[in-house]
């Protein structure tokens, strides 16, 4: 199984560690792309303050962001696991899963981004900011600029089991499975029901969405499951007690699509 998952917008701090090496990160098939990102930002947030914080869409009172960027190459680098924070990292604590799923985790997560295209959890580097959604003046939009590299590395990346496709829209953007491997991925969408005058109304909820993500994916590693196709992850996921609506693709070769339906928000 691999689970796609999206990066956050908050970062720990990068430490005292060993500063990043490019060469060991996962996904090597990627790294000419990654130089050249990583060139254009430093770049621009080295000479140009105030167009960097446009270009990376910063409110002043985040214009430190700009300071972490010029410093790429040589702050301090830890695991990703622990560079990602925030709502959906939180209820996933990678931190505080046994050994058994701690290794599923690092085997099965990938963690898309503006600037790798893609890490796993124990690839180091270091805090950064640029989101998919950013389009430096150079590349372009990050989105369409990675939608090339990453379709040459990712069906390989996929293997032949499930594709768990948990990113947002920004990150689902630079990578589309097609064919096989579609038809043997799920997304999944949170729906929070309640009964309004007795009559049951469901809505997409946004915050809660990225917790019941995390928890979502924890309860899977936690639990040592490992579906390989999405109906095995329906029922994986039943049986961890999650009320689960399945739709099967209308036409051979697309992603299954899953709602996920809580009652309490938290």
């Amino acid at each position: 199984m691999l689970v796609l998952l999206p990066p956050s917008e908050g970062k720990a701090d990068s430490g005292r560690g060993a500063p990043l090496k490019p060469e060991s990160l996962s996904l090597p098939g990627l790294a000419e792309a990654r130089a050249a990102v990583l060139d254009e930002l430093v770049e621009l947030c080295v000479t140009d303050e105030e167009k960097a914080r446009e270009v990376l869409g910063l409110s002043e009172g985040l214009r430190g962001e700009i300071a972490k960027n010029t410093e790429l190459r040589v702050a301090g680098a830890r695991p990703a696991g622990d560079i990602y924070t925030g709502v959906l990292y939180d209820a996933l604590g990678l931190a505080s899963l046994d050994a058994a799923a701690k290794r599923r985790a690092t085997k099965s997560l990938l963690v898309f981004s503006g600037l790798w295209g893609a890490v796993r959890i124990n690839d180091r580097i270091p805090s950064y900011r640029c989101s998919m959604g950013v389009k430096l003046p150079g590349l372009g939009a990050l989105g369409a600029y990675w939608r090339g590299p990453m379709a040459e590395v990712m069906p390989e990346a996929a293997g032949d089991g499930l594709v768990l496709d948990l990113r947002s829209s920004a990150y689902a953007n630079a990578w589309k499975p097609k064919g096989e491997v579609a038809a043997r991925t799920a997304t999944v969408r949170v729906l929070h029901a309640q009964m309004v005058d007795g009559v049951e109304k469901r809505s997409v909820v946004s915050h809660f969405n990225k917790a019941t993500k995390g928890r979502l994916v924890r309860d899977l590693l936690t639990a040592g499951a490992s579906p390989s196709a999405p109906a095995e992850l329906v029922t994986a996921l039943r049986d961890l007690g999650y009320v689960v609506e399945a739709e099967a693709p209308a036409r051979a070769g697309r992603p299954w699509s899953l709602d996920v339906v809580v009652t309490e928000i938290h």
